[in-house]
């Protein structure tokens, strides 16, 4: 008998757009190198269309004696700073991320 996944799917979070770039939670994980389904960013170039970069926000650890999809963190908000140069990010986890958008460096600004 196949188990069934125990969660719901994240809700979703609304891009946010900033100097001509659309910054948005990837999708397709799977078929990509990142070894996890939540946490992951995406700028895109709104006149093009095309991705700039995509980035893991933070590291899922799992637990290989749990299924997989339960574990995963999705992020739950994601809003520019007041200049926009970063990405206030945070967490099912309620944790809180710092993105910024020139470098790509991300700083972790509250958590349990």
């Amino acid at each position: 008998m196949e188990e069934k996944a125990k969660r719901r799917a994240p809700k979703p979070v609304k891009a946010v757009e900033i100097n001509k770039v659309r910054y948005e939670i990837a999708s397709r994980l799977k078929t990509r190198a990142f070894g996890q389904d939540g946490g992951v960013i995406t700028a895109v170039d709104t006149a093009t269309g095309a991705e700039l970069w995509t980035i893991a926000v933070y590291k899922t650890l799992y637990d290989a004696k749990e299924e997989r999809d339960v574990q995963e963190v999705y992020i739950t908000s994601m809003v520019p700073s007041g200049d926009q140069q970063s990405l206030i990010i945070e967490n099912e986890a309620h944790k809180s991320y710092k993105l910024n958008l020139a470098t790509q460096e991300v700083v972790e600004i509250t958590g349990k």
